[in-house]
């Protein structure tokens, strides 16, 4: 397993993330293609995002990033999407034409949380933790007096 870190966290949180162009026209093609991928690129790095994996496909982008605790998954998705629109639609005119009013991407996205251990591991380690009441789902495992 890789942790990441800064200087006052480690971390290991990492998104699946899926977004569509908007009527899912398939205009993510050849040149159009590679400039989204360059543009996820720098915007991920400008973030201290890293790819782990993605897939420009015509009509969608899927992406598995390595994110920082403080950057939520809507934030990033909200970068993403509006800086590479704004940029795509500026440089090829043809994308300007199909999509008046600026908007590139559908509203929408799918994003999934995706760990090291799966639900089930963590919900038997937290279950192991010694409790004061055992019909209590958010417990407290330090003792009620010192």
């Amino acid at each position: 397993m890789e942790y990441r870190q800064n200087s006052h966290a480690v971390w290991d949180v990492k998104y699946h993330v899926i977004w569509v162009t908007k009527y899912r026209y398939k205009v993510l093609s050849g040149e159009v293609a590679e400039r989204t991928r360059d543009l996820l690129r720098q915007i991920c790095q400008g973030r201290e995002v890293v790819i782990v994996q993605g897939a420009v496909s015509p009509d969608h982008v899927h992406m598995l990033v390595s994110v920082p605790p403080q950057l939520a998954p809507a934030k990033l998705v909200q970068y993403m999407k509006g800086r590479s629109s704004r940029m795509l639609q500026a440089e090829f005119p043809q994308l300007k034409k199909r999509y008046w009013g600026q908007h590139l991407w559908a509203r929408g996205y799918f994003c999934a949380s995706v760990g090291a251990v799966d639900e089930e591991t963590v919900k038997r380690y937290i279950e192991t933790q010694k409790w004061e009441d055992p019909g209590e789902n958010f417990k407290i495992t330090a003792p009620s007096e010192p």
